[in-house]
């Protein structure tokens, strides 16, 4: 068996953007509500081309050890085989906060 840890992707909604973190913890959390995401995973290539969103997000997240986000701004969370690009995006029309209106009244 391999000691290696689990990898997620977290995908999640904050500020009106949407975020994509890596990650080797994710848990309920101690907070009810509250997705718990911790020891962030970041690219450490070497490269010519800077990404902004990546170094906005490693500035952001640059002391936190573990953070708390709500679950309802949680868009989806995958395990993965390797880690891809952490980044910043807009966040498109079809993406909608929860919850939703129940009613909506007719014009």
């Amino acid at each position: 068996m391999s000691n290696k840890k689990p990898l997620y992707r977290v995908q999640f909604v904050s500020n009106g953007e949407r975020y994509e973190v890596y990650v080797h913890e994710v848990s309920q959390g101690g907070l009810f509500g509250f997705v718990e995401i911790g020891d962030f995973v970041w690219n450490t290539h070497t490269a010519l081309v800077v990404d902004p969103s990546h170094e906005k997000l490693k500035s952001e997240f640059a002391d936190v050890t573990r953070t708390y986000v709500p679950m309802h701004n949680v868009l989806r969370i995958d395990e993965v085989k390797k880690e891809g690009t952490a980044k910043i995006s807009e966040l498109s029309d079809k993406v909608t906060a929860f919850p939703g209106p129940i009613y909506t009244p007719k014009k």
